[in-house]
């Protein structure tokens, strides 16, 4: 339910700024109403993409030991392929819709894969989708993944840290087509050490991209404060968005960590207090 959640916010937050460039919507840089339900349907599908992905490797990473939970739906389908010092994880979501434990549907196939060394330092995941539809938008793209172990402030003891690179197109059901180009970075700072338990897990989610719309005007997103996911919460905990376009800036700030579905959207200056379902 929490993609769900972040759908609404991002739906809610993005139609009050279209709503300050109101006068300039016949202006091709200018936000629309469709073109903010789009970026919030694209936040969506870029959060699932991610934490599949994730969990893909997390499983095959552990399929000689203990299998950690896996996030992925009983109507999802897994196919591994193991050839010379290669893994391949073909994910079939079927036909006629699988839905994610957040509520969103997901069919098609998203196919993962990586080296079998999983003892080197850095480890390049790469991803790609075969009629993948998330919510009834075809998604396309060839992208990777470069997961590292780290120490970071965030956490000083070794941890996962996934940067995934963004570059996908997104075809609406009516025509419209739209790409997103840019990063987002995914740390785990909590769980890593209880794999087969998923909901201690807490994530910190940095990054930035740039949405190229149908008609040519483009809108750049910046996560200038860490999103903190914590799986146990159907909401983002905290952290801060901040969204650009036609010379206005916007920032949807979720809070101080508790687990509640208040944000505060910010526009020019002006702060409104928001419930995002």
């Amino acid at each position: 339910m929490k993609a769900k959640i972040l759908l609404f916010g991002m739906t809610l937050f993005l139609l009050t700024f279209a709503s300050c460039n109101k006068d300039d919507e016949g202006n091709s840089s200018s936000l629309t109403s469709e073109e903010t339900m789009t970026n919030a349907k694209m936040d969506a599908a870029a959060d699932d993409v991610s934490k599949i992905i994730d969990d893909q490797y997390n499983v095959q990473e552990n399929s000689k030991m203990v299998v950690p939970a896996s996030i992925l739906p009983s109507c999802a389908t897994v196919t591994t392929v193991v050839t010379g010092n290669t893994w391949t994880r073909t994910i079939d979501f079927g036909t006629t819709g699988c839905d994610m434990p957040n509520g969103n549907s997901l069919r098609g196939t998203i196919i993962v894969s990586g080296s079998t060394d999983f003892n080197q330092s850095t480890h390049t995941i790469h991803y790609s989708f075969l009629h993948f539809y998330h919510n009834n938008t075809l998604i396309e793209g060839n992208n990777t993944v470069v997961r590292t172990l780290e120490s970071t402030n965030a956490n000083a003891n070794l941890h996962p840290v996934a940067n995934m690179t963004i570059h996908m197109t997104f075809t609406l059901v009516n025509g419209n087509v739209y790409t997103r180009v840019g990063n987002r970075v995914r740390e785990m700072v909590v769980g890593y050490d209880t794999p087969d338990v998923w909901l201690d897990n807490e994530f910190l989610i940095t990054g930035s991209w740039v949405t190229t719309l149908p008609n040519g005007g483009t809108q750049n997103s910046t996560i200038t404060t860490p999103l903190r996911i914590r799986m146990n919460c159907n909401h983002i905990v905290s952290g801060v968005l901040t969204v650009t376009r036609n010379n206005v800036t916007a920032t949807l700030d979720y809070g101080d960590g508790s687990c509640d579905n208040i944000a505060v959207v910010t526009i020019n200056g002006v702060a409104h207090t928001i419930t995002l379902g």
